[in-house]
């Protein structure tokens, strides 16, 4: 699985809705992840954003974590089209590892003709699959 930063986001400010039941499916290992340098440095930027009031330690460990346990992607460039540029990485790294989804809250950012044969899904259809 490919994890769109704004899930592990929401998976950190609400522990008990659907993105943090995909967290705990990547913390306890029933779920794969698969990430490149773009997607990890987008991680530690966001999450260490005042505005969220993160514990900067704990966030540090939990992607750490995330990136020791995942698997590294090296995708190539697919030259998307989306509503917002920077979330092509997402879907690079999702159809280079022939992964078996990508997780978003914003599914509206990746559109069906631009998913490079990739599922999209949301937290809530994730967990409920």
């Amino acid at each position: 699985m490919v994890l769109d930063t704004n899930v592990l986001v929401s998976a950190l400010l609400s522990p008990y809705r659907p993105p943090a039941r995909v967290l705990d499916r990547l913390l306890e290992g029933s779920a794969h992840l698969c990430y490149d340098t773009r997607i990890v440095g987008e991680y530690r930027e966001v999450l260490a954003r005042p505005k969220f009031g993160f514990d900067e330690e704990a966030t540090g460990a939990l992607v750490d974590y995330l990136e020791a346990s995942g698997e590294l992607v090296a995708p190539r460039s697919l030259n998307l089209v989306l509503p917002d540029a920077a979330d092509a990485m997402f879907l690079e790294v999702a159809a280079a590892a022939r992964a078996d989804c990508l997780v978003t809250g914003n599914l509206r950012h990746f559109p069906a003709e631009q998913r490079q044969g990739v599922l999209v899904v949301s937290p809530t259809e994730l967990i409920h699959d």
